[in-house]
């Protein structure tokens, strides 16, 4: 049908791209552009070098070996032009004039080429190729970050997170067993790809179009009623890759992601938890729906295999950055890997959790800050991080009575037991409200900004 919704984001997509197009044939050109290809770092400069030495000593080459005889020729005949030339038109003419038609067809000359390549290369773009260059190094030297996590949360720090570094690698629970990633696991037996999903969405280029289409759910067909495009999309590369790990990293390249997403295990995990009032319930997506207060949260089987590369990624990290999500479905599931939980405690580098603003009714009913530090340190045995983010602000009456409404409050801090933990506090105003809904979030700039000065300062 032409009027089908993943038609109309296609059609957006192209119509997007052409947009960009005639932008850029639009754009003026900047004489400082230039400029920016002498910058440092963008090794463009020693390999003109190295062009121009070679092409010297090809001809000086080839004119030992043919004994100069053309040379000489050639220098004679170039001699008696330039007598003739200045005999005809005075030097303090015919020198600037030959200066300034040399210098116009040199840089027109490496304006069509650099334009030739950057429409090889970037068709779609409205950016420069050298600014491409200067982002590509900026990011490719930016800190080795590893952020733990799932749900729309770890989604919403990689959005922010990914314009200070291009060495992001999220490390993702595979615990979900609701909605569309609980029928794909259910009926193929895959491991549940939405979580993953959101932050591949989150770390590609083309972030805006591809996230609409990745999270477009069908909302008719036999079987496809309620599955989202991306969720579909992963399970059919882990079939043609032949598991999760090989579907994540081939799906990267084709969304160009900015970073890696990794799976905490490849182990096929339920999530259980047991209940204040005695009651066990199993799986992630009941826990919440149960209502009650979690006393312990386990996984079956107990002590999942972590996934070799999401260790060697927190081994090599600068930094180590856990949550934000959902304590115990989103956060907590990644921690219940020994492996995952293990190497955070080794590593030397900052290491700081992102507490929620508001708490969660199923899961975190009145919990304070403290509370979510304490459920980490009795899942872990021990301290795997060294700071805790909290909200500064309070978020406005509207969204109080919205989430009252609810039965959901902003999760309080309690100073003297956060000290008392021995946590540094970093408070900072990192939520976004929406003036209509009254809903908060945190902001994705802001979180990375206040991370990445956090980090500087360490």
């Amino acid at each position: 049908m032409s009027g089908s919704p993943i038609k109309n984001v296609l059609r957006k997509l192209g119509l997007e791209r052409r947009k960009l197009s005639l932008m850029s044939q639009k754009t003026p050109r900047r004489v400082n552009r230039w400029f920016k290809w002498l910058s440092p770092g963008l090794f463009i400069k020693r390999w003109l070098l190295i062009s121009l030495t070679g092409a010297i000593l090809l001809s000086l080459g080839l004119a030992i070996w043919v004994k100069l005889t053309p040379i000489n020729r050639l220098i004679g005949l170039l001699s008696q032009l330039l007598e003739l030339i200045t005999r005809l038109i005075p030097s303090y003419v015919s020198g600037p004039l030959a200066v300034m038609i040399g210098l116009f067809l040199l840089l027109w000359g490496q304006s069509r080429t650099v334009g030739s390549i950057t429409e090889a290369l970037q068709p779609d773009s409205d950016q420069e190729l050298v600014d491409v260059l200067l982002t590509h190094r900026r990011l490719n030297r930016g800190p080795k970050i590893v952020a733990i996590g799932g749900g729309t949360g770890l989604s919403t720090l990689l959005r922010g997170l990914k314009q200070y570094s291009a060495n992001i690698t999220a490390i993702v629970t595979v615990a979900d067993d609701g909605g569309s990633s609980g029928r794909l696991r259910r009926e193929i037996g895959v491991l549940p790809p939405g979580d993953i999903r959101n932050c591949l969405a989150a770390l590609a280029d083309e972030e805006k179009l591809l996230t609409e289409l990745f999270q477009y759910r069908f909302k008719a067909g036999d079987g496809l009623s309620g599955h989202s495009f991306g969720n579909l999309f992963l399970t059919v590369m882990t079939e043609v890759t032949g598991d999760l790990e090989r579907a994540i990293a081939a799906s990267s390249k084709v969304l160009a992601v900015r970073g890696k997403v990794l799976p905490a295990t490849l182990t096929d995990v339920c999530l259980w938890a047991q209940l204040s009032d005695g009651r066990i319930i199993k799986g992630e997506s009941k826990i919440t729906e149960a209502n009650g207060k979690i006393s312990l949260i386990g996984c079956e089987p107990p002590n999942p295999t972590a996934l070799p590369a999401a260790i060697k990624a927190i081994e090599d990290a600068d930094c180590i950055i856990i949550g934000p999500g959902s304590l115990y479905t989103s956060v907590i599931p990644n921690l219940l890997v020994p492996g995952i939980r293990e190497a955070i405690a080794k590593v030397k580098v900052p290491r700081i959790y992102i507490c929620n603003i508001m708490t969660e009714v199923g899961e975190t009913d009145n919990y304070t800050v403290s509370d979510h530090l304490r459920a980490i340190d009795q899942v872990c045995g021990q301290r795997v991080f060294d700071a805790v983010l909290v909200q500064k602000i309070s978020p406005s009456e509207l969204a109080l009575k919205r989430y009252a409404a609810e039965n959901c409050h902003p999760v309080y801090l309690d100073r003297e037991e956060v000290s008392r933990l021995g946590c540094f506090l970093v408070l900072a105003n990192v939520m976004s409200e929406n003036e209509i809904t009254g809903y908060v979030r945190h902001d994705p700039q802001r979180l990375a900004r206040v991370l990445v000065r956090w980090f500087s300062e360490s």
